[in-house]
């Protein structure tokens, strides 16, 4: 089991945030943690949501964010449907609308994101998922769009994020036939980064319902280390390479390297380089 050091930051009713201290400080936290309704996306968690990513987007302690659930067998099981039903059309466009600005805002987060995938992420549940940077399935992760099945589509930009992932056919074939699946499929695919199986690092102390996170938090630690804002920057440049044509993003790209080049950041890691030690970074 992967040994955490954790403390409560913030509790926010239906989201929690937990910054890790010690050797992890610098990774955080966002839970999910609406049980009764498996996490599902209503109006309220939407808005808490989008309030603790405003505070986590200008925080420069915070080198890398993973979402998770607390709910076991569930990240997140999509839209609020039973709230739905009682919305009017004019109702359920000024939710998809906060959805959809929640999901362009985790997206548009400086610092990696990684989701932990423990369960059924469903819906606007695994549109979330697409708005992370990566993707960590755990044995008992179930992804799919179900939307057609309602007689509906995604939307919360799920059609289009999943179709820059893994092109269109392999998109439409899943939304077309509202197929749901598992973290093999879905890593074979390229939709999630890494699997880990029910057998893999568990001792008398570790449970399956958090396999996925356990990972996530590794990938986190392997990120930890590096130049902060080298990283951010190296995000910002890759999330615009797919967005505007090569010659644009060799610019953008040389804009982004120009940011690190007065950091102190970088000076360190040459130091550390030709001293043949770890460098130490500060973020500035």
């Amino acid at each position: 089991m992967i040994s955490l050091c954790r403390s409560v930051s913030t509790t926010v009713n239906e989201v929690v945030l937990l910054r890790h201290s010690g050797a992890d400080k610098g990774i955080l936290t966002l839970e999910l943690n609406r049980p009764k309704a498996k996490n599902a996306l209503s109006r309220s968690l939407v808005a808490e949501f989008r309030k603790v990513l405003s505070e986590i987007r200008n925080d420069h302690d915070v080198r890398v964010v993973v979402i998770r659930s607390t709910v076991p067998g569930v990240f997140c099981a999509g839209a609020d449907l039973k709230e739905r039903a009682t919305m009017s059309p004019t109702e359920v466009e000024q939710f998809l609308y906060s959805m959809k600005t929640a999901f362009k805002e985790l997206e548009a987060l400086p610092q990696p994101t990684i989701a932990a995938l423990d369960g059924a992420a469903l819906g606007g549940g695994f549109e979330l998922s697409l708005c992370c940077d990566l993707r960590i399935a755990g044995p008992r992760a179930i992804l799919g769009l179900p939307e057609t099945s309602l007689a509906i589509i995604p939307g919360a930009g799920g059609t289009l994020r999943l179709t820059k992932l893994i092109g269109s056919s392999r998109t439409k074939a899943l939304v077309f036939t509202a197929r749901r699946f598992g973290p093999y499929p879905a890593l074979s695919m390229g939709i999630v980064n890494d699997v880990v199986e029910a057998n893999e690092c568990m001792d008398e102390n570790t449970s399956d319902h958090s396999l996925g996170y356990e990972r996530a938090i590794e990938w986190a630690r392997e990120i930890l280390p590096n130049g902060p804002i080298a990283v951010r920057m190296a995000k910002r440049s890759i999330d615009h390479a797919s967005k505007v044509d090569p010659g644009t993003g060799l610019d953008v790209e040389q804009l982004c390297y120009a940011q690190v080049i007065p950091t102190e950041d970088r000076l360190e890691g040459l130091r550390a380089f030709k001293e043949k030690r770890k460098p130490v970074y500060k973020g500035c």
